[in-house]
């Protein structure tokens, strides 16, 4: 079987594993240090705090911005993983669901109404599968309307909108970096943002003493480990483009087939390479029994999920029933790559 995500891991986290097996120091040491001071210069932004996971990032986020009872309203995508909103509903606010558009993420237009109609206090853009959203005309309206821009970027390490890297475009950002992330640590998360106040509030959440707090601290071994696939990101992140080129080449034609957009201004990084057919769910039952790892990403939108409030998200909703993924990571070979191309051409051609 040909995985969907394969974490490519070189010499250099097994040595740096080794290393802080042999310094008895596993936790609050000199990788910790090392990895969140290069992810804040890699992203451009003033602090960086690591945590155990992008939910965590998101939930301390949201708490750190304020978000504590069922009138702080937090506007998110119909389209993105559960964690999104989850994080919300943790952190005791009320999310508001508004659609998406042809690029997964989220509608600018309903966005705006919603804003106009619910007065929220956030606004949580997915940069979906690696790419960024609108970034421009959210900060419109949300600067008029006084709203927190919170990225969750935890699939889009090293994409770009207008040459400014996701996570250091909003007031704050979390990232995730779960074993299929860009940056894969197995488990891990970070919160960002320039903002001293911000940084402070963060602080307080994840740091005994001020006020209470959450144990939320990453390992030396996942800092390690993060440190190294952070310094070949650029690289990774160019094969993916690449594979990601040669499929848009190859199925461009097929019948039936939705193949993703790389949208003006943007860099995408393709986290995932999101297909769309009606017969989704054939197509992807037909790939797995012939040794591709497939997948659905996702089956669910977020408000149909937690029975939320929401604008109409006929996108959303449309897409949750066609969309699927086929492996892209940096890990695939040559001969996988061409196996992958012929057999998604044959079966779509034979649905």
């Amino acid at each position: 079987m040909i995985p969907i995500i394969k974490p490519f891991f070189g010499k250099e986290e097994e040595e740096t594993v080794l290393e802080i097996i042999r310094s008895g120091q596993i936790t609050r040491g000199k990788w910790t240090l090392k990895f969140r001071e290069s992810f804040k210069e890699y992203i451009s932004v003033a602090f960086c705090h690591t945590v155990c996971s992008g939910t965590a990032a998101l939930y301390v986020a949201l708490k750190a911005i304020g978000i504590s009872k069922k009138e702080d309203i937090v506007i998110v995508p119909s389209l993105s993983f559960m964690a999104t909103i989850d994080a919300v509903i943790m952190a005791g606010g009320t999310p508001v669901v508004v659609d998406v558009d042809e690029s997964y993420t989220i509608n600018v237009n309903q966005l705006e109404e919603a804003v106009e109609k619910y007065k929220p206090k956030a606004v949580i853009p997915v940069h979906l599968f690696g790419q960024t959203a609108d970034m421009d005309k959210i900060k419109e309206i949300c600067k008029e309307n006084n709203v927190i821009i919170l990225e969750d970027a935890a699939q889009a390490h090293g994409a770009e909108y207008k040459g400014k890297k996701a996570g250091s475009i909003g007031d704050l950002s979390a990232f995730s970096f779960y074993a299929s992330k860009n940056v894969a640590m197995g488990e891990g998360g970070a919160i960002l943002t320039n903002s001293p106040e911000l940084d402070e509030k963060i602080t307080n959440w994840i740091e005994f003493g001020n006020h209470p707090a959450l144990n939320l601290r990453i390992t030396e071994f996942q800092a390690g480990i993060g440190y190294w696939q952070l310094k070949r990101l650029d690289e990774t992140n160019e094969k993916r483009r690449r594979i990601a080129k040669l499929y848009n080449e190859e199925f461009k034609d097929l019948p039936g087939l939705i193949i993703p957009q790389e949208l003006p201004d943007r860099k995408h990084v393709f986290h995932i390479y999101a297909l769309r057919h009606p017969q989704r769910n054939k197509i992807v039952e037909r790939l797995i029994e012939k040794g591709i790892g497939a997948r659905v990403y996702y089956d669910y939108t977020l408000h149909q999920l937690r029975n939320a409030e929401h604008l109409p998200c006929n996108l959303g909703e449309l897409y949750s029933k066609e969309l699927f993924a086929i492996p892209v990571h940096p890990s695939l070979t040559d001969s996988e790559i061409d196996y992958i191309i012929d057999t998604v051409k044959k079966v779509v051609k034979e649905i």
